[in-house]
């Protein structure tokens, strides 16, 4: 099983990156040779508030999440990106926890590949 670790720095909107890196995200997780996990920092974890509201027609991030850790994916938030930006889990989808630099650290030396976004 090859491990892909997505780390996301954008904000939820207004960055082609972020939108395409989750579809990445998910694209992946329907390989029977993959395991993948999204870490969200610095702007990326408004990514995973909750019950987010966006124009008919448009995207929702919280919910193309939510689809990517149905089909398998592992999500995370910087803590210390959360506090920054006053957001604590009741913010957050549950598929998002709040994680931190060491397990980071070690889901990047564990990766098969690393792609930042």
């Amino acid at each position: 099983m090859k491990k892909v670790l997505l780390i996301l720095n954008q904000p939820a909107y207004g960055a082609d990156e972020t939108f395409n890196a989750i579809r990445l995200a998910t694209a992946l997780t329907k390989r029977d040779d993959t395991n993948v996990t999204v870490f969200l920092m610095g702007d990326a974890v408004t990514c995973a508030i909750a019950g987010q509201k966006t124009p008919d027609g448009y995207y929702t991030l919280d919910r193309m999440l939510k689809t990517f850790a149905r089909h398998g994916g592992h999500i995370a938030c910087c803590g210390t990106c959360l506090d920054a930006r006053g957001l604590t889990k009741e913010h957050l989808i549950e598929e998002a926890p709040r994680s931190n630099m060491d397990e980071l650290a070690a889901w990047t030396v564990e990766a098969d590949q690393v792609l930042t976004f």
